[in-house]
């Protein structure tokens, strides 16, 4: 199951730097970090918000502790909309700087971290992916092997969050599920919730009857919409059903394919005639999933090399694009090969 959310941290000047390594630096102790990986993650903070305020004009820092194969890690990610850089890894070299600093920021937090990722683009901004292990430093999954990543924010101002994200897998298949609560807040968040648990414990893996069994079992909450997508390991065919404003598109490379979902808010009223949409599984795809806090129109054509980089660049890149921030956002990517 992946539903943490990321906790959003807005960077408009130095004044907000106290505030946000206080937030981490709670966050890390809570998780059990050492006193060592915590002071290291420290570094990493404050170089990353100053960074954020000299080149980037400000920003945003999202952070959250996850758990890959029984590990747990800190995931921070930092955007900004500033020059960017036309070269990422000379600028990585220590003593290298464009601000007349000691040039060793970018190496430090590459040389702390277990994963450090950058993508930048002249006059668009830049994004980074950072990751630091609790235990022994790891790298995380190989790009060869199966990723399924997810970055959710609650709307600007709030805590709780109504959009959540939950992921199953056996031998034969490998079941997702979005979802977003009615509005915003905790009564949003308590039925996205119970949707998940819903599902977490569902044998069933057809998308259908998953949906027909979350709904009989939320009725009491204020409603959400939600879309399951299973991949048959042995059939290697994805089949995606869903209700209200998800969006589902898969890359093949090449083009998007979309899926367009039933009307309805599952809770209260779903269609009497449910059918999973059927693609073809190939190796190398990317299905995407966002709530409607991401605006329709996003296009990851516009990011030719994103693909060379950890999902959650993809996530964060269309959050920075998109956002609508008036509600609570999610982006979801999965690539899996067999």
């Amino acid at each position: 199951m992946d539903n943490n959310v990321h906790l959003l941290l807005n960077v408009a000047d130095r004044s907000y730097f106290s505030i946000i390594k206080k937030e981490v630096h709670t966050l890390t102790l809570h998780a059990g970090f050492s006193a060592k990986r915590t002071g290291e993650i420290d570094i990493i903070v404050a170089e990353l918000v100053s960074n954020l305020v000299k080149h980037g004009g400000g920003g945003q820092v999202m952070v959250k502790v996850n758990e890959a194969n029984g590990k747990t890690y800190l995931e921070l990610i930092g955007i900004d909309a500033g020059m960017g850089m036309a070269d990422v890894s000379r600028m990585m070299v220590d003593g290298v700087s464009t601000k007349n600093t000691l040039g060793q920021g970018m190496g430090a937090m590459k040389r702390l971290s277990d994963v450090f990722q950058v993508y930048s683009v002249r006059d668009w901004g830049t994004v980074t992916v950072i990751r630091v292990f609790k235990e022994e430093p790891l790298y995380f999954d190989p790009v060869t092997t199966t990723q399924i990543r997810s970055v959710i924010i609650p709307k600007p101002g709030e805590r709780a969050c109504g959009d959540g994200f939950f992921q199953k897998s056996t031998t034969d298949c490998i079941s997702l599920f979005l979802g977003d609560g009615l509005g915003h807040g905790p009564e949003a968040q308590k039925a996205v919730t119970q949707a998940g648990e819903v599902f977490m414990k569902c044998h069933e893996k057809e998308p259908t009857s998953i949906i027909r069994h979350i709904n009989a079992s939320v009725k009491k909450t204020r409603g959400l919409v939600g879309t399951v997508a299973s991949l048959d390991l042995n059939e290697r065919i994805w089949r995606i059903c869903g209700i209200g404003n998800i969006q589902t598109r898969i890359f093949d490379g090449w083009e998007l394919k979309g899926y367009m979902a039933y009307n309805g808010i599952i809770g209260l009223n779903v269609p009497n005639t449910l059918k999973s949409h059927e693609m073809p599984f190939e190796n190398g795809q990317v299905l995407i999933m966002c709530s409607d806090g991401i605006k329709t129109r996003w296009d990851i054509s516009r990011y030719p090399t994103i693909m060379r980089y950890d999902l959650t660049m993809l996530c964060a890149t269309l959050i920075k694009d998109f956002a609508r921030n008036t509600d609570d956002t999610s982006v979801v990517a999965c690539k899996i090969n067999l």
